[in-house]
């Protein structure tokens, strides 16, 4: 059952002042609220890099926002190079994380000046035998989650039994493999999986140096923190504490990243709709918003999430109701069989959590306008010279070759 608060209706004003100035609907982008994101996770993850999945919410004042904090960024595709290049970001703090690729990708991330790339079967490795002297890679390893909606590994990631074989196969074709990679999962619910996945990759590292004596440098633990959408997750501190604890296991000259998304973006945005018309049908009120689950709440369809909702009323009484986006198709359903106030035409309706494959995964369906992206407490702008950046990209080769083996 969707999450409903309702609200005094004064409360609805900042919304109702946003809405008049730029329309609607809209989402409005709190870089305040990023910047605690991004400062929660790095105090729960104390020396683990962050680089951003750019595809959970690509928008210029997000990137702004976490170049200036320092951030890295996981890139995938061409679109979101050019993003990045449009917006001033050092391609060294850029890692390329698709772990399937054209080669007119690889050439565009080389171009932009990524050389750090993550595969995980032998087909890709081969890809890039004619750039093998300018880029390293991260090969990705299966560790399913059966407690998440989403198992990155079924789509992606090698077996474990198969690290060894692929780690031989580019020594062979004068590949340098930096290290392992891995995804536990989108929104996890405890941090299990994360831990069996740090503690089998530091077996991998270990079994690896000593059947080949390469050293793997690097290790990317991938994203899956969670956000609270309908129901309540730990705070990051907690989730993060049993992973902090097997990643101080890991030999020393492991240098550990990761690849949040969600959990920086899903609370900076919340969707602001209003009511554009209504009927009433069977024992419901149907309500139809001008956003809905062809727009910014696609996530309910790509994503399986619900978002928590806020009505505006000063109103006691509540009636049965159905919350519907826009379009002409009858799947386009927010909420249904929920006990609001009546609303009237123009009524505010306000989604929170809306940060993360929301705007990402709109459609123009129906061609109805997609919400407006509006961005407050942006942080003032800066030189590259006043950026606090990661303090140094992914080991070359050479410097791999300068590591010790310490544990």
């Amino acid at each position: 059952m969707t999450r409903i608060t309702i609200e005094r209706a004064e409360k609805a004003q900042q919304y109702q002042d946003l809405l008049q100035q730029h329309g609607a609907p809209l989402l409005v982008l709190d870089c305040a609220q990023l910047v605690k994101q991004y400062e929660d996770l790095s105090s729960a993850l104390p020396g683990v890099e962050l680089f951003y999945a750019i595809k959970s919410l690509p928008h210029a004042a997000v990137i702004q926002t976490l170049k200036m904090l320092g951030s890295g960024f996981d890139i995938a595709t061409t679109g979101e190079i050019e993003m990045l290049r449009e917006e001033g970001v050092n391609p060294r703090h850029t890692i390329h994380t698709h772990p399937i690729k054209r080669d007119r990708d690889i050439r565009d991330a080389l171009r932009y000046g990524c050389t750090t790339f993550v595969v995980d079967n032998i087909w890709e490795m081969e890809k890039f035998v004619e750039y093998r002297h300018r880029v390293g890679l991260l090969l990705r390893v299966s560790f399913p989650n059966a407690n998440t909606k989403i198992d990155l590994s079924r789509k992606f990631g090698c077996a474990e039994n198969e690290v060894m074989l692929l780690i031989q196969k580019a020594q062979s074709l004068g590949l340098h493999v930096k290290g392992l990679s891995f995804h536990a999962g989108s929104q996890c619910p405890d941090a299990r999986n994360h831990v069996r996945a740090v503690q089998r990759c530091a077996s991998l590292i270990e079994e690896v140096y000593e059947t080949t004596g390469k050293l793997l440098s690097v290790l990317d633990i991938g994203g899956g923190f969670p956000a609270n959408y309908m129901q309540s997750v730990e705070d990051i501190d907690s989730f993060c504490a049993p992973i902090r604890e097997e990643l101080r296991k890991l030999p020393d000259h492991v240098r550990v990243i990761a690849e949040p998304g969600r959990f920086l973006s899903a609370p900076t945005m919340k969707a602001v709709s209003t009511v554009m018309g209504k009927a009433k049908r069977g024992d419901s009120t149907w309500y139809y918003l001008d956003d809905g689950v062809y727009g910014s709440y696609s996530g309910q369809i790509f994503d399986h999430v619900e978002y928590p909702l806020s009505i505006y009323s000063d109103v006691e009484e509540t009636e049965r109701a159905v919350l519907s986006g826009p379009t002409c198709d009858s799947i386009d359903v927010i909420a249904e069989g929920v006990e609001i106030p009546p609303l009237s035409i123009g009524d505010i309706v306000v989604g929170h959590q809306m940060g993360a494959y929301t705007a990402a995964s709109a459609t123009h369906f129906n061609l109805f306008d997609q919400a407006r992206i509006v961005a407050i407490n942006e942080l003032p702008q800066v030189t590259d010279e006043n950026v606090v950046f990661l303090d140094q990209p992914l080991p070359s080769e050479e410097a791999d070759l300068n590591h010790q083996h310490t544990r």
